[in-house]
C-alpha cells in the first residue's frame, strides 16, 4: 500500500465507482424484478449489488470530496434523454463494467483480493449481459402481436418498411429462390429497417444468413435444419417453427422453441397444396402452447374475429400486408383489432 497523499486519491476513484457499479446494478435489477419479472437475473444483480456494498469500507466513504469533484458537472447529450429500455439497459451495463474494471485496477494498490473480486465480477456481468440479449428478445416476442412474414415483390422494402410504419412488430424475410448475395443484401435492408422502427427482424430458413446480418432469430419449418441444430449454432437468436397439427405442436414444444406458428389456417397459396388447419387447431394451441404462437394462413381484417374468438392474441399475415394497396393502413387497422400485450 502506498503514502496516505498516493491512497487518498486512490480511495476517492474506487468509493466513486464503487457507487457507480452498485447504481447500474440497481438499475438493472429493477428492469429485470419489475419489467421482465425475472427472478434468476434479479436476484444475481442483487447478490453483486450486495457483495459490492460488503468492500464499500468507512476510509473510502470517508475519502468522498462531492463539493470538489469537477466530474459532477461534465455531461454528454446522449446522458440526457434514451431512445427506448434497451438503451437504458445497454447504457447501464457499459457503465457497470466499465467501473468493475477501475475497481480491478485501482484495487490492486488498495487490497490484492479486492481486484481479484473485481475481476470476477465483471466476469459474472459479462454472462449476464450475454443472456439478456436473449431475455430482450424474448421480451419483446411476448408483447409483440403482429408478424409479417415477406413474399418476393419488386418494392418489397418500401413495402415492410409501409407496414412498420403501421405497427409491425416482427418480420419474417422469406425468400426461396433468390441467389445468395441477393438475400443478403435484402436481410440487411430489411434487418436495418427493423431495428429503425424496434421490430423483431428474423430470417426464414437460412441460419447463416440471419448471422451474417445480425438477425433477431430463425424461423424453419417441419423439414429444414432441426431446432437443436439451430439452437447450438444461433447462440442468442430466438428459433421459431412452423407446426400445422397438434403432434408437430408437441415435437416443437419439446424442442423448446421460443414461439410457434400455427396454420395454415384458412386455405392460402402461400402453401399451396397444404390443407388448411382449421380454427381447431387455433383451439388446441390456444389450451396447449406455453410459448407465444401466431395464427397464420389467409388471416385479413374481415376473418380475423372469427380467428380470434377460437383464441388467438398473435397474427401473421403474408398476402395481407405484402399485396395490400396500403400496407401502413392495414397493419393499423389489424392492430387495433388486436389485444394489447399484459
Amino acid at each position: 500500500m502506498g503514502s496516505l497523499a498516493v491512497m487518498s486519491p486512490v480511495y476517492r476513484i474506487l468509493d466513486a465507482n464503487l457507487d457507480r457499479a452498485r447504481e447500474a446494478l440497481r438499475v438493472l435489477e429493477d428492469w429485470y424484478r419489475l419489467g421482465w419479472e425475472d427472478r434468476d437475473r434479479a436476484e444475481t444483480c442483487k447478490t453483486l449489488r450486495h457483495e459490492l456494498a460488503a468492500w464499500h469500507r468507512p476510509e473510502l466513504r470517508a475519502a468522498r470530496r462531492t463539493e470538489t469533484d469537477p466530474g459532477t458537472t461534465l455531461t454528454t447529450p446522449q446522458e440526457q434523454q434514451r431512445a427506448d429500455v434497451g438503451a437504458v439497459v445497454q447504457a447501464n451495463f457499459a457503465r457497470l463494467q466499465e467501473a468493475l474494471r477501475v475497481l480491478e485496477e485501482f484495487g490492486k494498490l488498495y487490497d490484492g483480493n479486492f481486484a481479484v473480486a473485481a475481476k470476477q465480477w465483471r466476469y459474472q456481468t459479462y454472462i449476464l449481459e450475454s443472456g439478456h440479449q436473449k431475455g430482450d428478445r424474448r421480451y419483446q416476442l411476448q408483447q409483440a402481436r403482429l408478424y409479417l412474414v415477406t413474399m418476393p415483390i419488386e418494392n418489397l422494402e418500401t413495402v415492410v418498411e409501409q407496414a412498420l410504419q403501421g405497427g409491425v412488430n416482427i418480420v419474417q424475410y422469406r425468400e426461396k429462390t433468390a441467389e445468395d448475395g441477393e438475400r443478403y443484401r435484402q436481410a440487411q435492408n430489411l434487418g436495418a429497417l427493423c431495428r429503425r422502427y424496434g421490430a423483431l427482424f428474423i430470417v426464414n430458413d437460412r441460419l447463416d444468413v440471419a448471422l451474417a446480418v445480425g438477425a433477431d432469430g430463425v424461423h424453419v419449418g417441419q423439414t429444414d435444419l432441426p431446432v437443436p441444430v439451430i439452437q447450438q449454432w444461433g447462440g442468442s437468436l430466438l428459433v421459431g417453427q412452423s407446426t400445422t397439427n397438434p403432434a408437430e405442436l408437441a415435437k416443437a414444444l419439446a424442442a423448446a422453441v421460443d414461439y410457434v406458428g400455427v396454420g395454415p389456417v384458412f386455405a392460402t397459396p402461400t402453401k399451396p397444396g397444404k390443407a388448411a388447419a382449421g380454427l381447431s387447431y387455433v383451439a388446441h394451441a390456444a389450451a396447449q402452447s406455453p410459448v407465444p404462437w401466431f395464427a397464420i394462413g389467409g388471416i385479413d381484417p374481415d376473418n380475423l374475429p372469427g380467428v380470434q374468438a377460437a383464441g388467438a392474441t398473435r397474427i401473421a399475415v403474408v398476402r395481407s400486408l405484402m399485396a395490400a394497396p396500403d400496407p401502413a393502413q392495414t397493419a393499423r387497422r389489424l392492430q387495433t383489432l388486436l389485444p394489447p400485450p399484459q
